[in-house]
């Protein structure tokens, strides 16, 4: 006895719905495989932020500390300018007063 139109129709409806199916599932399959690829990428990215922001803070930090102790450098620099100016102003008047000294006349008793 051979199969009605109807069978027939409804088999290939049938398998129609299973290749649909397999599709289906085959579709979904890839889409959690490229969310977890997708997962994976973010925490990798995430962890590569967290290692940016902590270098971040150990730069900021150095660049702190490095500020504090260009200011002391200036601070003593600058001193030690005044000092040498003082030194070199007092040597000067020092010249000065020889050479007057010397250029005055000898008075003879």
């Amino acid at each position: 006895m051979a199969p009605t139109m109807a069978v027939v129709a409804k088999r290939k409806e049938e398998e129609e719905l299973r290749k649909r199916n397999e599709e289906l599932e085959k579709e979904l399959r890839e889409s959690r495989k490229r969310e977890e690829e997708m997962r994976k990428e973010l925490r990798r990215i995430w962890e590569r932020l967290r290692v940016a922001e902590e270098a971040e803070e150990r730069l900021c930090s150095q660049l702190g500390e490095l500020e504090a102790e260009s200011v002391n450098q200036a601070r003593a620099y600058s001193a030690h300018v005044i000092s040498l100016m003082d030194q070199l102003s007092k040597a000067n008047n020092n010249v000065l007063v020889n050479n007057h000294r010397s250029s005055a006349p000898i008075s003879i008793l």
